[in-house]
């Protein structure tokens, strides 16, 4: 087992999200942040520079001198570089999207069985403390509508809006519907990209469960929301600003209640749950399994999409 004030953590892949990656780890006392990873050279030089670590142009040059690592690179390559860090026998963290197909999928959750490896995936919905707050209130939800709207990112565009922006929300509504899924109705159109720019999916589970979920990536404004019901109860949740207020029947009618938030930064208790887990070899909150499920139900959103698209 590892003593959580010796491990060694590396971050491969340091744009925008990798680069975050990088700063906390920094930050956290209870690791050390051994190297980063870019094959832009000017990036990773600008990187490891400003936090005073080594850089690498090639990943598997971190072999030997991580225990626990960050991926965030493509999507396209989560695969590669995930597999090799688990048969080098390092506990290993995937940004979402997990992988770029269920069998990529599945040969990693199977590798980090075999090699008794922690495999995280980075789905930072579950860590946001508006979330937290509400998680226990949430027991057999009937409806739930997600939105998730942003500016045109000029990043992340090997995948379209579901694997980059919906597959948030889908792992949220899985985690809070304990039924299989039934039947999904979905609509997309590529806007800016050859991909799905925005995209509707209604997903019905066998419970009788109705999820909605928008996601945009060509809006002028930013939002996060998720709003749930269930028997006389509804929850309105902002993930950006950190809000939750509960609305309840009782005897004089409808109560509403703004739940206290105890502001925090997602991604650094995401990071440190990941640390944590990979020191004491307990199962992460979003585990490879967790995320594999996730995947799969966005690219059957994905694909029925472009199946309609081909069609017309």
């Amino acid at each position: 087992m590892l003593n959580m004030n010796k491990i060694r953590v590396g971050v491969v892949g340091v744009g925008h999200l990798g680069s975050r990656h990088a700063k906390i780890y920094k930050e956290i006392s209870g690791c050390t942040l051994a190297g980063v990873c870019d094959t832009d050279r000017a990036r990773l030089s600008e990187i490891s520079q400003s936090l005073m670590v080594p850089g690498y142009g090639d990943y598997r040059e971190l072999f030997g001198r991580v225990d626990a690592v960050s991926i965030a690179t493509p999507t396209r390559l989560h695969y590669r570089i995930a597999a090799d860090f688990l048969k080098h026998k390092v506990h290993t963290l995937v940004e979402k999207p997990f992988t770029a197909s269920i069998k990529e999928a599945d040969a990693l959750i199977r590798l980090a069985q075999k090699n008794k490896l922690i495999l995280a995936v980075g789905h930072i919905e579950r860590f946001n403390s508006a979330f937290s707050a509400t998680r226990k209130l949430i027991s057999n939800p009937k409806f739930i509508e997600c939105h998730r709207l942003s500016p045109f990112p000029n990043r992340s565009l090997d995948v379209g809006a579901v694997l980059d922006i919906m597959i948030h929300d889908i792992d949220i509504v899985l985690g809070l519907v304990d039924s299989a899924v039934r039947k999904i109705e979905s609509v997309g159109i590529p806007v800016l990209t050859r991909l799905e720019d925005i995209a509707n999916a209604r997903i019905t589970f066998k419970n009788g469960c109705v999820a909605n979920l928008t996601a945009s990536r060509v809006s002028d404004e930013v939002m996060r929301k998720i709003r749930i019901f269930q028997k006389n109860t509804y929850i309105s949740l902002d993930y950006k600003d950190a809000k939750a207020t509960l609305y309840r029947k009782d005897s004089r009618g409808i109560s509403k209640e703004d739940l206290p938030i105890e502001k925090e930064q997602p991604l650094q208790k995401e990071l440190e749950s990941f640390l944590n887990c990979s020191a004491e070899h307990k199962e992460p909150l979003v585990s490879g399994k967790v995320a594999r499920d996730a995947l799969a139900l966005a690219l059957k959103i994905q694909n029925q999409i472009w199946q309609k698209k081909r069609r017309s």
